[in-house]
């Protein structure tokens, strides 16, 4: 269980999923973000074991982990392994598990316009849907992709205006918010490619 003393029922907790290969501000800059668009009360990123939608594996999660608490300085920001822990691999398996270790505890689950275009090829993500509400931050040429995306036509009676972003927050499931934010370019894959990372090849 994730180690959170102040926790408290009645808190709205956005999560943000990946295996942060190496985490970076691209990272950074949409957690703030979606602290301040989705009214979230905290966000914690949820660093996985491995991503079973990528051929190769990441680097060792202690080293992730310990990247993720060096770059995501923030006091309503959590690292956790939660996932390696919890034993589960796919985003639905996690989400099921963290709503029976915080009865009390409301989740929104946070992605990047990319991952609503993918979506479909993850497991039960309908239930997912149906589970959570969830927060989509725009990235660098991927808005039309995501707007149009199948999740988004499934879903489009449940999206909430981006102007109105605050009330995902308390939303019912399904709901789900597109908002268009300042993005920056940098992303894990690139990091890895210039050999700027360590757990690059691995």
């Amino acid at each position: 269980m994730i180690h959170s003393p102040a926790l408290r029922p009645g808190l709205t907790i956005g999560l943000l999923g990946g295996s942060f290969d190496p985490p970076h501000q691209g990272h950074v800059h949409i957690t703030r973000e979606a602290l301040k668009r989705f009214g979230l009360d905290r966000v914690w990123w949820l660093v996985s074991p491995g991503n079973p939608l990528k051929e190769h594996g990441p680097a060792p999660l202690a080293d992730r982990m310990a990247a993720a608490r060096a770059i995501m300085q923030h006091p309503r920001v959590e690292i956790s392994d939660f996932e390696a822990r919890a034993g589960t691999r796919y985003t639905a398996e996690t989400l099921e598990a963290l709503l029976l270790a915080y009865r009390g505890t409301r989740f929104v689950w946070l992605m990047g316009a990319d991952n609503l275009v993918q979506l479909p090829q993850w497991q039960d993500w309908r239930w997912i849907m149906n589970i959570v509400p969830v927060g989509v931050l725009a990235r660098p040429g991927d808005r039309i992709r995501a707007r149009n995306s199948k999740a988004a036509r499934v879903y489009a009676a449940h999206r909430i205006r981006g102007r109105e972003s605050l009330k995902l927050a308390t939303a019912e499931a399904p709901a789900w918010c597109f908002v268009n934010v300042p993005m920056r370019g940098e992303s894990s894959s690139a990091i890895r490619a210039r050999g700027g990372w360590r757990g690059a090849g691995q």
